[in-house]
């Protein structure tokens, strides 16, 4: 089969696929006229979250068999055109979760003590010891606003660190706790006035845009903390700023927006924001497990051994 690695990744997927007897062209920041142009040729699309596999793509890639995105959202991927093109879309859930847990807790600590600011204030010549003086982590109460594999992993880093833990998921409809300990809350209200620290692990979906929005920031004890390394609108960015404004938070953490690259900078420039490049999941490690995994999942595929972590209806 024919397989075109559409974004960069790492050189183990390419291996494996041709490995396995397929052949494989990297072509990497194709515009989507470009893409539709080419995609007729291939049997199989492995993309990352960069490159949109739109309807019109799809309209046009008469012999696609398979869309395989190397992580977890798959927001990028239309997924009811592919159903309707006989396309079958995976993703390969949990090959980045770690990497995602451990930058959120960096950031978590991060906002903690300011030490982006603290940092920025030495860079500038500044000796300014007494503003920087921070908080612990331990004894907080950290909320998830999600009940998956980053999520879960981010609890037992942070139960570890002495932190309670309670999280909210719209698909959990009862009040329940885990084995690890997780206070699960059917009610997202209830959970809000708890929390110290909120990380947003949901995925983009119709119901969980705007998930956090005016109504839910009013709900907040102030001086509370925001981290989103999920997908941009799950939070409010107006209602967001406004909280930043008054108080109500802290400070935040943000890795992902409604418009990325961004075009709108009043939140990110915003001095209790600290922001990355949506890079949550890059790691090495994290890289080379996902390119592998979606390699081994479109060798299985094609040789007839079933597909896995499919996401399309």
């Amino acid at each position: 089969m024919k397989i075109l690695i559409a974004d960069k990744s790492s050189p183990v997927c390419t291996r494996i696929l041709t490995d396995a007897g397929h052949t494989v062209d990297v072509n990497t920041g194709l515009s989507s006229e470009e893409l539709k142009g080419i995609i007729g040729d291939y049997h199989g699309l492995v993309v990352r979250s960069a490159t949109k596999v739109t309807a019109d793509i799809l309209s046009a890639a008469n012999q696609l068999k398979v869309v395989g995105r190397a992580g977890t959202g798959v927001d990028n991927i239309d997924l009811d055109a592919a159903s309707q093109h006989d396309v079958v879309v995976m993703n390969t859930p949990g090959g980045n979760s770690n990497a995602v847990a451990e930058i959120v807790l960096g950031q978590m600590l991060g906002l903690a003590r300011s030490l982006y600011a603290a940092c920025d204030s030495m860079k500038n010549k500044r000796w300014e010891k007494k503003k920087f003086s921070g908080t612990e982590i331990k004894g907080k109460t950290l909320l998830l606003l999600g009940y998956g594999r980053v999520s879960t992993l981010l609890a037992q880093k942070c139960m570890a660190l002495g932190m309670r833990v309670i999280s909210h998921d719209p698909k959990i409809g009862k009040n329940i706790t885990d084995d690890l300990g997780i206070d699960i809350r059917a009610n997202l209200e209830s959970a809000l006035p708890e929390a110290d620290y909120i990380s947003v692990h949901l995925s983009k979906r119709e119901n969980t845009l705007n998930y956090l929005d005016d109504r839910e920031f009013a709900l907040l004890k102030k001086g509370s903390y925001l981290l989103n390394y999920a997908r941009g609108g799950i939070v409010n960015e107006s209602a967001m700023l406004k909280a930043l404004d008054n108080n109500t938070l802290a400070g935040a953490a943000l890795d992902v927006f409604d418009v990325e690259p961004p075009t709108d900078y009043s939140l990110i420039q915003h001095p209790k924001v600290i922001a990355t490049p949506h890079v949550g999941a890059a790691s090495a490690e994290s890289q080379e497990n996902v390119a592998a995994m979606v390699a081994e999942q479109f060798v299985d595929f094609f040789t007839g051994n079933g597909a896995r972590n499919v996401v399309n209806p």
